[in-house]
């Protein structure tokens, strides 16, 4: 994985530059309580942004919210060359959002995921991107996930597998089922146990080339991105030959 970010993504008071590939820039937010940041993130959100924060219930959902949101508006002010009061986003029938500068949509691609005490954002600039993190902690129903979010193939891997194992490769498959369904732009509508990821990155390999079945001529990049803290994926367009699994 490279890790190296393109020029123009700098680091911010609360997120930093993580990796970058095909065009695509990821960067991690550090959601950990800090009411400096917290202050500094506030007053990047519109009344909107305010108003929806403020209907969190749990601090923490609040504190993510907020800090991503913001993070988000920042990078993108920056790679539009726009003013935050002329950023507005909109959202799909599906929940994917669009930026809009000054009333026009723009093209730029970009997807936020967060779990525990970490954000990741990614930016696509020519093209669609999807990213999905999930803290490396057991789900209370993981055994009723297994049966709803994997493949039967998939399902009889994590089940083979012993100890911390089976969580580990249960959370990388999640998460890369969920970048790739974030990127096609429906999310949770879509029943992600009907396809399955590259045998090579069930196997380890952290990058690969994806074809939804029923869209096999639409091809995606999927790299795996996750740390020893968290489980991450992310998924973009590529014109790269879909892999053969």
């Amino acid at each position: 994985m490279n890790v190296a970010c393109p020029p123009a993504v700098q680091s911010g008071g609360w997120w930093q530059p993580f990796a970058a590939f095909d065009g695509v820039a990821v960067l991690h937010v550090d959601l950990a309580p800090d009411a400096l940041n917290e202050q500094r993130a506030w007053a990047w959100l519109d009344p909107a942004e305010r108003q929806r924060a403020d209907q969190f219930r749990h601090g923490g959902a609040k504190r993510q919210y907020v800090l991503c949101r913001s993070a988000l508006r920042s990078l993108l002010c920056d790679a539009l060359s726009c003013r935050n009061e002329q950023l507005a986003f909109r959202a799909s029938k599906h929940g994917k959002p669009s930026a809009f500068v000054g009333g026009s949509k723009s093209a730029f691609g970009f997807n936020v995921s967060h779990g525990g005490r970490h954000g990741l954002i990614a930016l696509a600039p020519d093209g669609t991107v999807g990213v999905d993190v999930e803290e490396r902690s057991a789900p209370r129903n993981l055994d009723v996930l297994v049966d709803t979010v994997l493949s039967p193939g998939e399902r009889a891997e994590v089940m083979a597998a012993a100890g911390d194992e089976k969580l580990r490769l249960f959370l990388n498959l999640w998460t890369m089922k969920e970048a790739l369904s974030k990127a096609r732009g429906v999310g949770m509508s879509m029943d992600v146990s009907g396809f399955e990821i590259p045998h090579g990155m069930l196997r380890g390999t952290r990058g690969g080339v994806f074809c939804f079945p029923d869209v096999p001529d639409l091809t995606w990049a999927l790299h795996n991105v996750g740390t020893d803290d968290f489980a991450a994926a992310v998924a973009c367009t590529t014109q790269a030959v879909c892999d053969a699994s």
